[in-house]
């Protein structure tokens, strides 16, 4: 396989791994900050909802292709998901997000306001 090809099958992987942390909040950890707590529960319950059901990946927000961080409005709020990658023991950051076996996923969802 050459470099490029190699290059693709890494950044899918990591976007294969990333989906599924946002889609089923599975294979990692999640996180929200202090804005979002704030917020009642039924309504962070329909944030997590629309960041699992968010697919609008472009080359603007997604250049990497890695399918890590987005934007979602709701009620008039907007909100920031990010996923970041830790070793396993979340001290550094991951020498290969494609290894979900080495890698600690966090996905991140705050107020646009506290990014």
């Amino acid at each position: 396989m050459d470099v490029a090809a190699e290059n693709i099958a890494y950044r899918a992987r990591i976007a294969q791994l990333n989906d599924r942390l946002r889609q089923t909040f599975w294979g990692g950890k999640v996180m929200m900050t202090p804005g979002l707590q704030e917020l009642p529960e039924d309504f962070q319950l329909r944030v997590f909802r629309a960041v699992a059901e968010f697919d609008d990946f472009t080359a603007d927000n997604d250049p990497h292709g890695e399918r890590d961080f987005g934007r979602i409005e709701l009620d008039g709020y907007r909100f920031f998901w990010k996923i970041d990658y830790y070793d396993p023991e979340c001290r550094y950051g991951s020498e290969n997000p494609a290894d979900a076996n080495n890698t600690t996923r966090i996905l991140t969802i705050m107020l646009a306001s506290e990014y």
